[in-house]
């Protein structure tokens, strides 16, 4: 299984938390993304860490995405998500004038997001209290501890 030359992982130390000086190197794989792949919803993409069904690789540990509630805040975050998934696809096709249109438009989505769930929960960033008569910054509860029940 192993060459005569390679060490065994197996029989390599647990060196207290450290990579084992014996341990393979593992060759990562990145497909490449052709222009306009498709795309799932905000919500799907964060439920499965990647805006690209092209780039939602099987991992043999991996569960199935879990839905996550429907929260303004889980809106945000998935709208700041599908952001920045568009952001690293537009660093590598800066000429997909679709890809960056849809930025555009989700970028509107959660500058508004932002602010209604700022107007309903408090600020979320520090420099959103400057928008507020006094300083709320560290009131509680936080925004991520907002329950259902409390409408936030």
């Amino acid at each position: 299984m192993y060459p005569d030359n390679a060490p065994n992982p197996a029989t390599c130390s647990d060196n207290c938390g450290t990579l084992p000086e014996c341990a393979p190197l593992a060759v990562p794989y990145v497909p490449f993304q052709q222009n306009n792949p498709k795309r799932y919803s905000q919500m799907d993409a964060l439920n499965n860490g990647t805006l690209y069904p092209g780039l939602n690789l099987p991992f043999r540990a991996k569960v199935n995405a879990a839905s996550l509630p429907q929260t303004p805040m889980t809106e945000l975050q998935a709208l700041e998500f599908v952001l920045q998934e568009l952001a690293l696809y537009l660093d590598t096709h800066p000429s997909d004038g679709e890809a960056f249109e849809l930025f555009r438009q989700y970028a509107a989505l959660e500058e508004t997001a932002r602010a209604d769930y700022v107007e309903i929960g408090g600020p979320i960033m520090r420099d959103e209290t400057a928008r507020s008569k006094t300083y709320t910054w560290l009131q509680d509860p936080w925004p991520w501890n907002y329950t259902e029940k409390e409408g936030k």
